[in-house]
């Protein structure tokens, strides 16, 4: 049975909140994972449909959600029934492909750095922090930037100092995660 609610409160650095349903009752828990792979990000006030499931703590949590006037996209995972043609399917799985492909060129052009330590011709600086072997700890800049895909003070802090365009520190005072890892200045 599908509910209709709005977004009341989000954590979007640990990909959850809690909706309120609309025809009363307690908030409902819901993760990042129950909303569709569209792209976009969870907003508080949003209208929401979803069904309700008990979780493995036996709290009630939002599944399937989606947001009305779009195309239902079930989030749990079902097989799909095979095509034997070709159509449209086939064209966005090469183009998804296509984009993959250029994405790593670019990457590794600019990016990464030989096997003589040399910056490749793309990168402007080369004294900028990109490491292709891990630093010492055993960290490396791979794209992370919030602290739900960290999994340490160590790390986090690691990623604060020395990768581009991280979202750890909220209150800009040198402390990564502090809400996660690290509480208080202290390492979890």
């Amino acid at each position: 049975m599908r509910f209709e609610g709005k977004l009341d409160k989000w954590n979007d650095d640990r990909g959850l909140g809690y909706i309120v349903p609309q025809r009363g009752g307690d908030p409902v828990y819901v993760h990042i994972s129950a909303f569709p792979a569209d792209g976009r990000r969870p907003r508080i006030g949003e209208v929401l449909t979803f069904e309700v499931e008990a979780g493995r703590d036996g709290q009630r949590r939002a599944v399937n959600v989606q947001r009305p006037g779009h195309k239902l996209m079930r989030t749990t995972h079902t097989p799909e029934p095979r095509h034997t043609g070709r159509g449209a399917r086939s064209w966005a799985g090469l183009a998804v492909a296509a984009v993959l492909v250029a994405g790593g060129v670019y990457a590794y052009t600019h990016f990464w750095r030989d096997s003589n330590g040399a910056a490749s011709s793309g990168a402007s600086d080369p004294s900028a922090p990109l490491y292709s072997s891990p630093a010492p700890g055993g960290y490396r800049c791979d794209g992370r930037i919030r602290c739900s895909q960290m999994t340490s003070c160590e790390e986090s802090k690691f990623f604060l100092a020395n990768c581009p365009g991280v979202e750890m520190d909220a209150d800009y005072n040198g402390i990564p995660c502090e809400q996660t890892w690290c509480v208080s200045g202290k390492e979890r």
